[in-house]
């Protein structure tokens, strides 16, 4: 009995010990395959990104964004295989593009590239001693860019040294009042949110331009309260373009 035992032991040890070699075989096998594989698709002529191919390179979705910068991200590419390109980094250097939001690159058999692009959108402009620039909805600062036209407010108590949440907040703050103004935003011309317990705006009433203090809260309430009482506010001041209207149903003269 000792005996067989041992033999049966031993036996299930040459097994695994074949066994082992067996799949040791096979995984070198795979590795070698895999790397000739690599070598073929990195060095065969019919996977290189050709200069002479107008479709090579094709990109999609620019509009404001500098298409110049975006062939120089990928400059080094061209004449070497699609499956070199290092499509992590590309994105990482197209996200550091102006206008550029959000970006994906991808490989297309068998030797192109697309890059889909999402731009950002301005939603105001905002003034500095260096010049006007746009601001998005995250609070990011855009060059406008040439030649194009955009009718947005001005968005003033934006400074060029906040942190770019500050100004993301001053952004939602100016969004939420639009969105509650709704169709009477389209009046507005100016939002002061330099002090956010006191909303102000510069809109255009009666074909003259006034100053409306808002609050933080109610905008559209207050607005459309003061719209239905200027005519008759305007005959009895009509100098007067500031108004206090941060108490609601109430309007305060701001003689200056």
């Amino acid at each position: 009995m000792a005996r067989e035992s041992k033999k049966t032991t031993t036996r299930i040890n040459w097994r695994f010990v074949l066994g082992l070699g067996a799949l040791g075989v096979v995984c070198v096998s795979t590795a070698m395959a895999g790397f000739k594989v690599r070598q073929f698709v990195i060095t065969d002529p019919e996977f290189t990104l050709s200069r002479d191919r107008k479709d090579a390179l094709t990109i999609q979705g620019l509009r404001y964004a500098s298409r110049s910068r975006v062939l120089r991200v990928f400059a080094a590419d061209f004449d070497h295989s699609i499956f070199r390109v290092p499509l992590a980094e590309r994105r990482r250097r197209l996200l550091a593009i102006d206008w550029v939001a959000d970006a994906a690159v991808s490989r297309v058999w068998p030797d192109r590239l697309v890059v889909r692009v999402t731009e950002r959108k301005p939603v105001a402009f905002v003034f500095f001693r260096s010049g006007v620039l746009l601001i998005d909805s995250s609070g990011v600062l855009l060059e406008p860019p040439a030649q194009a036209q955009f009718a947005f407010p001005v968005l003033n108590g934006i400074r060029e040294d906040q942190a770019e949440d500050v100004r993301r907040e001053h952004v939602r703050t100016f969004l939420r009042l639009m969105e509650e103004l709704g169709y009477l935003a389209k009046d507005v011309s100016e939002v002061d949110s330099s002090d956010p317990d006191d909303i102000r705006i510069v809109a255009q009433v009666d074909d003259r331009a006034v100053t409306l203090m808002l609050g933080d809260t109610n905008f559209a309430g207050r607005y459309q309260n003061f719209l239905s009482h200027y005519p008759e506010i305007r005959k009895r001041s009509p100098a007067v373009k500031a108004f206090d209207l941060r108490l609601d149903d109430q309007i305060t003269v701001k003689e200056r």
